[in-house]
């Protein structure tokens, strides 16, 4: 009979999975030995669990097939908590081996103890602790079943020594386990529902999001049969802008005046995959249908009226015979015309600003964009980065964008690299990071070093908490606490052995930005950024615009009118120059 660990890499290797992220522990050994003797895995070390957590998001999400990874009993499995966060809200399959105290000591306060089946339930859709050898196949079938099926994080609670235990083979454990294929769709009743309410309007916006994934083709025909303009969510980004002739950009908190407008002015808005957060976004007083896999999902933004279960491609399959296509463009070349302003005028702003000091961000990502591969994989941290990604990175099909998006958290741009560069080894990975984001797990530059990973790393340094900044400015509040002490982030790479280089001009971008993401190895670049940018949503509220004014009235109460100053040089002066 072989152990539970070595089932445990047997089934894992059947069903397609080739790497294990984590850090090494005690009451890991017997997995981790495992993996060493079985030669078919790899163990992939990073320098803090969360990292694996976040790593293991980012490969699935880059590979759609299950991820896994690993930390030992009390803290260790505990630090992964956060990267599961993160893979649960962005549905992506993510196995997660969380190892526990001796079985006998459960409940005794032992050294380490903590209650993983309880900490881990809100962030999986399974949970369970296997308690003997002989339940360990099934359980962790079930688990790895769940992950794929459900679109999320699975855990398995495995008490260390249960791991070198040994327990018969059965099928659970000789078995492949990979994701079932299916055709889903809402009935005929409901689509029918749905084409009398989109035959009828006379101003439908789309808005897509990442559910909208492998349905690209099906959106852009039914946008030319409902003369639609296309909005899209974060997540949509990279499913939706590209060769798209009725795209009309993004909206939210990061998004384009264009698409909050196109949605505000349509009598009919078609929600593709989407479960865009914001309820002020939404139209007021318009239809609206929602197509989702995810039933639950259904009218928990915004009232619909009518709700489609389904994959947004085998919707749109059945729904599209159904239409009338309509020959009136007003709404849609209206929205496009919009747009087309908007893009201009943003697009205006990532310039080399007459050589002026500190380097506008937008400029930055402009350059990021047009230099990297055509198949790029990028990563933003959460804050400024997120914007100018957002804004900025042109998707093509092929490129992909990975980030914390649903989950919000700071410092997932390196991890989330790290993942996509082990899962993917021979495309360009560049992540984009804010200072505060980088440092917060500063000690997986290390990682890239040890694994020999070549992910490039563009560091927006403007020494504060910017985008934490930004929303004190909205509510009215003087900054504080978002000061940041940095280091040369350069010269501390260039010691790691990574490229280093540091930008402080903007002529020097362009060649340091082209050594760094033609550079044979990890490379990292300390572009030093303007802090008074102001990223400025598509519709600004009352709230807001009266914080701002409290703001600058506090600002200088404070005695800090310099940084007021500052703000206006940076985002007023400048334009009236121009």
């Amino acid at each position: 009979m072989s152990t539970v660990a070595d089932q445990l890499v047997r089934v894992l290797h059947l069903s397609g999975v080739r790497r294990v992220y984590g850090l090494p522990g005690d009451s890991l050994n017997g997995f981790t030995d495992a993996i060493r003797r079985s030669g078919v895995l790899s163990w992939e070390h990073v320098r803090h669990e969360e990292t694996a957590g976040f790593a293991a998001a980012a490969d699935a999400a880059l590979t759609g097939q299950l991820a896994v990874c690993a930390g030992s009993c009390g803290p260790g499995n505990l630090h992964l908590i956060n990267g599961l966060f993160d893979a649960q809200q962005s549905g992506v399959p993510v196995l997660a081996i969380a190892a526990h105290i001796p079985r006998a000591e459960i409940g005794s306060g032992y050294f380490q103890e903590t209650h993983p089946q309880e900490l881990f339930r809100e962030c999986s859709v399974y949970c369970e602790l296997v308690s003997t050898a002989q339940m360990a196949p099934r359980i962790i079938a079930m688990a790895m079943r769940a992950a794929l099926e459900e679109r999320g994080v699975a855990v398995v609670v495995i008490p260390g020594e249960i791991f070198s235990e040994r327990a018969a083979s059965s099928g659970w454990s000789t078995r492949p386990i990979t994701a079932s294929r299916s055709i889903v769709r809402p009935d005929e009743a409901s689509l029918r529902a749905a084409a009398e309410i989109l035959n009828a309007a006379e101003a439908v916006t789309i808005l897509g999001g990442a559910g909208v994934a492998g349905a690209h083709d099906a959106l852009i025909r039914l946008a030319g049969t409902l003369q639609a303009p296309v909005v899209h969510a974060l997540r949509g980004k990279e499913f939706i802008e590209y060769d798209n002739p009725f795209d009309v950009g993004m909206t939210g908190l990061l998004g384009f005046a264009s698409g909050y407008k196109a949605i505000k002015e349509a009598d009919t808005l078609l929600m593709l995959g989407t479960d865009f957060p914001y309820q002020q976004f939404y139209p007021d007083d318009a239809k609206i249908i929602q197509v989702d896999i995810r039933g639950r999902h259904i009218g928990r933004r915004t009232p619909v009226d009518v709700g489609l279960v389904g994959t947004v491609a085998d919707t749109l399959a059945a729904l599209e015979p159904l239409l009338a296509p309509k020959t009136d463009r007003t709404h849609l070349d209206r929205a496009l015309r919009h747009y087309r302003t908007t893009r201009r005028r943003l697009d205006e702003l990532a310039v080399n600003d007459r050589d002026r000091t500190p380097i506008r961000p937008e400029y930055v990502a402009a350059l990021v964009d047009r230099l990297a591969a055509d198949d790029a994989v990028f990563t933003c941290d959460v804050g400024s980065p997120v914007i100018w990604a957002a804004r900025y990175l042109t998707m093509n099909g092929r490129r992909r964008l990975i980030g914390s998006f649903n989950h919000g958290t700071m410092a997932n741009a390196l991890p989330h690299a790290i993942g996509a560069q082990t899962a993917q080894p021979d495309r360009q990975v560049v992540a984009l990071a804010g200072d505060g984001g980088l440092t917060m797990l500063f000690g997986e530059l290390a990682t890239l070093i040890q694994n020999r990973l070549p992910v490039k790393i563009v560091v927006f340094n403007n020494a504060s908490l910017n985008f934490v900044e930004l929303e004190m400015k909205a509510a009215g509040i003087v900054n504080f606490g978002t000061d940041l002490t940095n280091p040369d982030f350069a010269a501390v790479a260039n010691a790691m052995g990574i490229l280093g280089r540091r930008v402080e001009h903007p002529a020097d971008l362009q060649p340091a930005l082209a050594e760094a993401l033609g550079h044979d190895g990890p490379a990292l670049l300390d572009v030093h950024t303007a802090r008074q940018e102001l990223s400025i949503p598509p519709t600004i509220t009352a709230e807001q615009a009266k914080g701002f004014s409290l703001y600058a009235i506090r600002t200088i109460l404070a005695g800090r009118g310099d940084e007021l100053l500052d703000l206006i040089s940076t985002n007023v002066a400048r334009r009236i120059l121009d």
